[in-house]
């Protein structure tokens, strides 16, 4: 999807259309880069704006809402996009309002996200998601648990363990660890969950269409599967360029 290359993201769609709320500490500076210039967005389907508006405010689709104010100025804010899940609600908002109606529908992607975090071993501030998501009647739990372990057998990773969590946008929601044999710990490597009714109501999605969605970092799974116990020797201004030529590739089936 074209949708990829927007590392420039709106805070719209990167947060309030995920029913975040606009009070959310991962909103502020010390989690997110904001741009200067230009510092905010100019356009958006206005009726899908007012019916996120509204579900922040009011509430709907058996929730009350967020009750708190919600203003245009923050949700027009210009940002590097801190997950892909900004690009899945711009794809579930077109799947929504397809000519024809809903059609089940599966969506993967890997591209860049930004987060202003401390740098360690196993953290950057740049790294890559990789994001799928299945939209169907009626999924659950069960199907998404069975799909992470099916993704990650495929790759050699077999230790997983999965850690109730909570995400503004995903009821319930999981994190997922590998085990990593040379640090000989558990190492979160993903995020996961069905999306929540007060984030697919406002798009026009079924009531009864689930989306159950994963986002694991590209970078943490590969330094398992190769035994890399710093991330900044992967990914960066830091990692050797001759070892990533050098490096074989990895085809699965």
């Amino acid at each position: 999807s074209s949708d990829l290359s927007k590392w420039v993201e709106s805070s719209f769609w990167n947060f309030d259309a995920l029913f975040q709320p606009q009070s959310h500490p991962a909103r502020d500076a010390h989690d997110t880069f904001f741009v200067k210039e230009p510092a905010s967005t100019l356009k958006w389907p206005a009726d899908y704006y007012e019916r996120v508006k509204s579900m922040h405010v009011s509430g709907g689709a058996g929730s009350i809402g967020h009750r708190c104010p919600f203003k245009e100025d923050e949700a027009r804010k210009q940002i590097l996009r801190t997950h892909t899940t900004a690009v899945s609600a711009r794809m579930l908002y077109q799947l929504a309002n397809r000519p024809g109606g809903f059609t089940p529908q599966k969506y993967f992607s890997i591209d860049r996200v930004f987060r202003n975090e401390t740098m360690d071993s196993t953290h950057l501030c740049e790294f890559h998601q990789v994001e799928g998501l299945v939209a169907d009647y009626d999924l659950n739990l069960g199907n998404l648990k069975c799909i992470i372990r099916t993704f990650f057998a495929e790759i050699g990773i077999t230790q997983l363990r999965f850690k109730p969590a909570f995400n503004p946008y995903t009821e319930p929601s999981m994190e997922v660890f590998g085990y990593h044999p040379d640090l000989k710990k558990w190492t979160e490597i993903g995020n996961s969950g069905i999306f929540r009714p007060e984030m697919l109501a406002p798009m026009g999605l079924p009531p009864n269409v689930r989306v159950i969605a994963w986002g694991l970092s590209l970078e943490r799974p590969t330094m398992i599967k190769y035994r890399i116990s710093n991330i900044r020797d992967l990914f960066g201004h830091k990692a050797d360029l001759d070892r990533t030529r050098a490096a074989p590739l990895c085809v699965f089936p």
